[in-house]
């Protein structure tokens, strides 16, 4: 089968047209600056992109068809007609409490989705705009929404919800949902594989770490625990968020200089983490040159990171009681050893120890873990839209 994955943003389409089974990817690329000037790219299979500035989308339905119309392009198409596109898999970010798995869509569905707005407004309506997108150049092809909550769901009322009147929860469904579910799933699935035992036997701990990061316990397949909250604001600190934070810390900045919640949550979402510690960049790349030259602010960023993690890491082994592997994935898990070096010292007393040699090593698969370390380490590259078309695929079946 081939499924076109389509992961909508506000401005911009991400897209894959991929074969789960095979895992071969076709083609893909992205749409940007749409219903401003366009900006599209497209890249098949064993061929150099194609990059068109100034490409009209107005609106998702132009960048939608420009994405099919490439597909089936007479020089740089990888299909003959629409009619090889099997299905669509849509990455919706928030399917709250209603979705605890990928499902087709329908109008019931897309209702659904549409209640979850509020959750998370600045994503859920443009998924769904990219869904409409589809269905109106589509019609008949399949749809599926693969939501990046659902894997979460299956956490314990102790993990996902929070000590506040309960009445929130109630009424208004303030608790825990957790984020990157697509890549937890995934990795997770990988690294049982990899260690050649079923993963209902297994207790994982996945770090998935990049500009944005969360970290889940899985066990026996299941999502346990999450470090992202209500939002992805909490948890890690990352590229340019805080992660957990002292509420309190909100009314002493607003009151002294005269904030109000937007402004104050603008600092929170995109001037604190590694970025606003460091005073340097939130790339991670950017914090190991400075600190090798001496920054001492670039230095401490990485550190809070890598102690943030191994918190985390401690506590979830805790949670499980027991861990038998801890997962590096995302931009960061995968390639930046220094990092991953900083999270596992200290863990020894858990039975985990790093391989040196092992962990020089960037984006491959592999066990990065001493040979006597009683918890494996593992670095699976995430591949989150072969998740989404794994799913697509199996109901569209």
């Amino acid at each position: 089968m081939n499924i076109l994955v389509i992961n909508a943003g506000s401005s911009s389409l991400k897209y894959q047209l991929l074969n789960p089974e095979t895992q071969q990817v076709l083609a893909k690329g992205l749409c940007e600056r749409i219903g401003i000037d366009g900006k599209f790219t497209y890249k098949p299979e064993g061929k150099e992109a194609v990059k068109e500035a100034d490409v009209s989308m107005p609106t998702h339905n132009e960048a939608i068809k420009a994405v099919l119309d490439a597909l089936v392009d007479p020089k740089n198409g990888v299909i003959g007609s629409m009619k090889e596109i099997d299905a669509v898999g849509h990455r919706v970010v928030h399917g709250g409490e209603k979705f605890a798995k990928s499902v087709l869509i329908t109008d019931e569905v897309m209702a659904a989705i549409e209640e979850c707005n509020p959750l998370a407004p600045l994503h859920n309506p443009a998924n769904i705009i990219g869904i409409r997108a589809c269905q109106d150049l589509m019609p008949g092809t399949p749809m599926v929404a693969v939501f990046d909550t659902a894997f979460h769901q299956t956490m314990p009322p102790a993990a996902y919800m929070y000590a506040l009147p309960y009445e929130y929860y109630e009424k208004d469904k303030v608790r825990r949902y957790g984020f990157h579910g697509t890549s937890h799933k995934y990795v997770t699935q990988r690294a049982a594989a990899m260690l050649g035992k079923p993963i209902e036997e297994l207790k994982l701990i996945s770090c998935h770490l990049g500009n944005g990061s969360s970290i889940a316990a899985v066990d026996g397949g299941k999502s346990v625990d999450t470090s992202m909250g209500f939002t992805p604001l909490a948890g890690l600190p990352m590229g340019t968020r805080c992660g957990d934070i002292d509420a309190g810390i909100l009314q002493y900045l607003m009151n002294k200089y005269g904030m109000d919640i937007d402004k104050m949550l603008n600092v929170l979402n995109k001037k604190s983490g590694v970025e606003g510690l460091s005073c340097v960049s939130s790339d991670f790349r950017d914090l190991e040159a400075a600190a090798g030259k001496g920054d001492r602010k670039a230095a401490l960023a990485q550190e809070k990171f890598a102690y943030e993690v191994r918190k985390y890491v401690g506590a979830y082994a805790a949670a499980m009681g027991g861990v038998d592997a801890v997962i590096f994935t995302a931009g960061v898990g995968e390639n930046d050893k220094t990092i991953r070096s900083m999270v596992c010292k200290g863990l020894d007393f858990m039975g985990l120890k790093l391989d040196d040699a092992a962990n020089d090593v960037r984006g491959k698969e592999t066990v990065i873990s001493a040979a006597d370390s009683k918890v494996k380490v593992l670095l699976i590259p995430t591949n989150e839209e072969l998740m989404i078309a794994i799913d697509t695929a199996a109901l569209a079946k």
